[in-house]
């Protein structure tokens, strides 16, 4: 225990009033001095007295308990810590600096670990420092000791030392390691055109003579067999890759491994880009005008993704009513060019009240169900002419259509409804009429007021029916294709709102979009989504049950799944990863790639061990940088503001806390006392100048 005296004045008055006292005092002695009083100085020393009484002197006692200093010692914890030999480097850092603040006495040793930061942010070492000291008084840490191979990502964030900063260098002299980084990848890219990536292969700390100045490179397209090619070494390089299918694409980059590279942890990158189709081209052709025809055009023409080329026949040849050739507005119907010639440039063609009329050959709708069957889509909106005659039933096309006409046509209202498997399908799924949850009423669509008997045929899907449970939405694949049959021309009086409507709209944009294969309409998906290693796995089926999934780690390991089903045609489950990479799953003849974690992680972009960032901080506080590799150094203390690194020793700074115990304050003297000598004094001057 230390104690510690001191004198400190409280003034009964304001300072200023007291000065002024004082000033006044001097003034009145000055008259005294000049006007021969011989007793001045008696009266000088009453005043002062008098003016020490009100600046009230006091004594105070302070009883203080000493405090010991403290070192902070951070240790980096982070994936690039964990390679080599350097967790043993850091485990002897750590052993030795407790040995040696042990033996230094009176000096505590606080620990902090620092691991890898969310959201691949790479090494926070900065931040773990900031909160160490802000956990700990400031007037107590005398210093701080840094375990890292110094590889950190947020410098600009180092906080206001107190103290000296020592850094303790993991790593070796001779490491060396190749990385790959990928420059640039677009996140969305088009099906079936070359899309171009830039990457680079990059050599790190002290590599072999020997090792060659090229790089092989594998890369696999959604965990395909992968593709080889050679590429420089230190130089951007640009790859071009062609997109398979639509939605996510995976793609997968492999550096092979050489002896004694550092890591083999950055020698892979995964790349997700979103397969999107060009402008979608769409062919609608209308058999002639009709209250639907505006639907058709509105749906297409509203979506920006959507090239609409829209023909009416409006004079069919067999039309004659004297109107001189010269004298029509009209354009021919161009039968040949979009038929034979630019089929295959339309990924939809939809057949709109359309009627054999004698404009289109057999060759050409020929022509169209090739097309069909070598991956096009085929959408036939149906009217009264299909249960004829002249129905475009009756002519190649019949070999692709989904269903059969009877030749009957019902006027009669009825009340569309989604069948069973169409509540499973994602075009009809969720389209349902459902309970309003206030009224609890149910909700109810428009009627519509005319069917075309029809029968399914084949492994088509019937996703709605109308009148008498006859089929009203008849959908089906083709070859690589897709076709579509809807019994109706009435689906505009949803539009019009007719008996409160119903999701026209809807249901046609869902319909149009998955014949153009719309990878979210997919009635037979299995998908994946991630965030951090968590994987939400779902599986859309308008199967009844569905079989375990199978998920294949990076190491091969096989994990079975169950999942539960959420809603109609669909299971879904959460799993959590064993790790970072690219897992494949299988449920049936369903398979899917998900690569978990970043596509390359910012803690091994730079593994070399380098005190290239931490050099000037340490410096700044008269600090060290000392390789582990070399032996820890010892720990001594000096002086504030001294060199505190040396060869072979790091030093601390006594900071000399401490905690005040108790504090006693009391007057210097009695205030009477004060008075009793400023009277003596002042009869004592009375009584000298009375004498003389």
């Amino acid at each position: 225990m230390q104690v510690v005296r001191s004198i400190f004045f409280d003034p009964l008055l304001p300072w200023a009033m007291l000065w002024s006292l004082a000033a006044v005092s001097l003034v009145l002695i000055a008259i005294a001095v000049r006007g021969g009083l011989s007793g001045w100085w008696l009266r000088g020393i009453a005043l002062s007295l008098l003016l020490v009484a009100v600046a009230n002197p006091s004594t105070q006692i302070e009883e203080r308990e000493a405090l010991s200093d403290l070192v902070l010692l951070v240790v980096d914890e982070s994936a690039s810590q964990s390679i080599d030999i350097r967790p043993a480097q850091t485990a002897e850092a750590i052993a030795r600096v407790e040995e040696e603040i042990a033996a230094l006495g009176n000096v505590g040793l606080r620990m902090f670990h620092v691991e890898d930061s969310d959201g691949n942010r790479g090494t926070l070492l900065m931040k773990a420092l900031a909160d160490a000291i802000a956990s700990e008084p400031r007037t107590r840490v005398a210093g701080v000791i840094l375990v890292s191979d110094g590889q950190l990502h947020d410098i600009d964030h180092l906080p206001e030392l107190p103290a000296p900063m020592h850094v303790l260098l993991t790593g070796q002299d001779d490491d060396w390691d190749r990385r790959l980084l990928i420059r640039n990848a677009p996140a969305f890219a088009i099906i079936d055109e070359p899309v171009t990536l830039t990457l680079k292969v990059e050599d790190q700390g002290a590599v072999p003579a020997s090792l060659p100045e090229t790089a092989d490179i594998d890369i696999s397209l959604d965990g395909g067999a992968p593709d080889r090619f050679r590429v420089p070494v230190g130089q951007d390089v640009e790859l071009s890759v062609t997109l398979r299918h639509g939605g996510m694409n995976v793609i997968q980059f492999t550096l092979p491994e050489h002896s004694g590279e550092l890591t083999t942890r950055n020698n892979a990158a995964v790349v997700q880009i979103n397969g999107v189709r060009d402008r979608l081209r769409v062919l609608l052709v209308s058999g002639q005008p009709h209250a639907g025809e505006r639907t058709w055009r509105n749906l297409l023409k509203s979506d920006a993704s959507v090239d609409l080329v829209h023909f009416t026949i409006l004079r069919p040849p067999e039309k004659q009513d004297g109107v001189p050739v010269n004298e029509l507005s009209l354009i021919a119907f161009p039968t040949r060019e979009l038929f034979l010639d630019k089929v295959g440039e339309f990924d939809l063609i939809i057949f709109d009240r359309y009627k054999l009329r004698g404009i289109m050959p057999a060759i050409y709708l020929d022509s169209i169900r090739r097309h069909v069957e070598g991956g096009g889509a085929l959408l036939v909106a149906a009217g009264p002419d299909f249960a004829t005659a002249e129905s475009i039933y009756h002519s190649p096309l019949a070999e692709i259509l989904p269903a059969t006409p009877s030749g009957l046509v019902h006027e009669f209202a009825y009340l569309p409804k989604v069948t069973r498997i169409g509540q499973r399908h994602p075009v009809t799924e969720g389209l349902d009429p459902v309970k309003d949850a206030a009224t609890r009423a149910e909700q109810s669509w428009g009627r519509w007021l005319r069917q075309i008997d029809v029968a399914a045929k084949g492994d088509g899907h019937t996703l709605m029916e109308g009148l008498d449970d006859a089929p009203l939405l008849v959908i089906d694949r083709v070859g690589e294709g897709r076709v579509a049959l809807l019994a109706s021309d009435h689906a505009w009086l949803w539009s019009r709102g007719f008996e409160g409507g119903g999701p026209q709209l809807e249901l046609l944009r869902r319909l149009a979009h998955w014949m153009m294969k719309e990878p979210d309409l997919e009635e037979e998906a299995l998908t994946a989504i991630s965030e951090g290693l968590t994987m939400t796995i779902t599986r859309r089926t308008i199967r009844d049950e569905i079989g375990d999934v199978e998920i294949i780690g990076p190491d091969g390991e096989v994990v079975l799944l169950q999942l539960e089903e959420v809603g109609p045609g669909r299971y879904s489950a959460n799993w959590q990863a064993p790790g970072e990479g690219l897992y494949r799953l299988r449920e049936g003849d369903r398979e899917s790639v998900a690569a978990l974690g970043p596509a390359a992680l910012k803690e091994f972009a730079a593994t070399i061990a380098s005190d290239s960032l931490l050099a000037d901080p340490v410096a700044n506080t008269r600090g060290g940088v000392h390789k582990v590799a070399e032996g820890v150094p010892d720990i001594r203390r000096v002086r504030q503001g001294q060199v505190a690194s040396g060869r072979g020793w790091i030093g601390i700074t006594p900071r000399e806390a401490y905690l005040t115990a108790d504090i006693r304050v009391s007057p210097l003297l009695p205030a009477w006392i004060m008075l009793l000598l400023a009277s003596l004094l002042m009869i004592g001057t009375w009584f000298w100048e009375g004498r003389r």
